[in-house]
């Protein structure tokens, strides 16, 4: 009998902590499906919360979060912190790595969390019963012990939250295109105000008509 595709398989929930167990269903409502990756965002948001005191998932804005990927990884980051980009608490750093770096920004201070090298074959041992490795991966996530699974390091970010964040509500207009800047996003070039496509960090190009 061929194994289901990922796409199709049966969502499986086999953590038994029901904090857990909750974050995944709602990831995988979101998806239609649970894949490792989900579930590792949400374990990594959880162990966060033992490394800067916050509710699951956190009602104000004190966390930030910045991953290194996007995709079902981000998801499942942002159901268990809270963090999202429309609530301007997420960021997109895009490493191309399942990583992600949690911020106070009360405090400053930040931990980088990321799978060990080694986390693959732990899930292989764990589920040996499983059919794939993508299914063993799948089920060894939900319930390895999170200091198994993961590098934890404080770290210092080299950027300056209060940049990052912005104030919200403050609006300029560029002197070379006219549209609108949110946030503390416009720079200055020799005395005028543009935004940072016109002051030279565009990532389009026009197409002359």
């Amino acid at each position: 009998m061929a194994v289901k595709e990922e796409s199709e398989a049966e969502i499986v929930i086999a953590a038994t902590d029901a904090t857990l167990r909750n974050m995944l269903a709602e990831t995988a409502a979101m998806h239609k499906h649970l894949c490792p990756r989900q579930v590792l965002g949400v374990r990594m948001g959880i162990a966060a919360a033992g490394l800067i005191p916050f509710e699951l998932p956190q009602k104000n804005k004190r966390l930030l979060a910045f991953v290194e990927t996007d995709g079902c990884f981000a998801d499942g980051v942002s159901v268990a912190t809270g963090c999202t980009l429309g609530h301007r608490t997420m960021r997109l750093v895009d490493y191309g790595k399942v990583a992600v770096t949690l911020a106070d920004t009360q405090t400053g201070r930040a931990f980088r969390l990321s799978p060990r090298a080694d986390v693959r074959r732990l899930a292989a041992e764990a589920s040996p019963q499983a059919v794939n490795r993508w299914q063993a991966q799948l089920a060894a996530y939900q319930t390895l012990p999170a200091e198994l699974m993961f590098r934890i390091q404080e770290v210092r970010l080299t950027l300056d939250l209060d940049a990052v964040v912005g104030k919200p509500g403050q609006r300029l207009a560029c002197a070379e295109c006219g549209e609108e800047i949110l946030n503390q996003r416009a720079v200055d070039r020799d005395g005028r105000t543009l935004c940072l496509s016109c002051g030279g960090e565009c990532y389009w190009g026009a197409i002359e008509s």
